[in-house]
């Protein structure tokens, strides 16, 4: 089952991360932040024009918001609904992209490669911290933007 964090202006306007941490709170007070993985989306209650034909990841104050959640949860890409494209729409909101009609959304290849990268150092040793070995999420995760990670990079990491 979904777990829905709603956000609104307000928590946008005034960068409150409280709906990610009360969720983050309840999962660790109950089984752990990984009883939620791959189960967390975003609804986001955000006011806009009619006329306005921006994705929520073309405002930068949703994408300010987003980069303060990824600061202080660095960890949430395991969490969110992969299936349903949530990772997807997280990452464009932490990484310069064009959408095209036909392919989707196109991130820049460069930016995408340092946070991927990032993303993969910081949850290695988080997943360290978690008592979880092995490194099928990095993979997994690393796949879903084109990156075949073999065995020789994740050795560097266990050094």
């Amino acid at each position: 089952m979904d777990i829905i964090i709603k956000i609104t202006q307000e928590n946008i306007d005034q960068l409150d991360l409280s709906p990610v941490t009360s969720v983050i709170n309840k999962l660790q007070a109950e089984n752990g932040v990984m009883g939620a993985e791959q189960k967390i989306k975003f609804n986001i209650d955000y006011p806009r024009q009619e006329t306005d034909p921006r994705e929520w990841s073309e405002m930068p104050e949703i994408r300010l918001w987003f980069i303060a959640v990824d600061v202080r949860y660095g960890y949430l890409p395991l969490l969110l609904n992969w299936r349903e494209g949530e990772l997807a729409r997280y990452v464009a909101m932490l990484v310069p992209h064009q959408f095209n009609r036909s392919e989707g959304i196109q991130y820049n290849s460069e930016a995408l490669d340092i946070f991927i990268m990032t993303k993969m150092f910081f949850l290695h040793q988080w997943l360290k911290t978690q008592g979880i070995t092995g490194n099928a999420r990095l993979r997994a995760l690393a796949q879903i933007f084109g990156y075949d990670l073999d065995d020789s990079f994740f050795a560097l990491l266990q050094q």
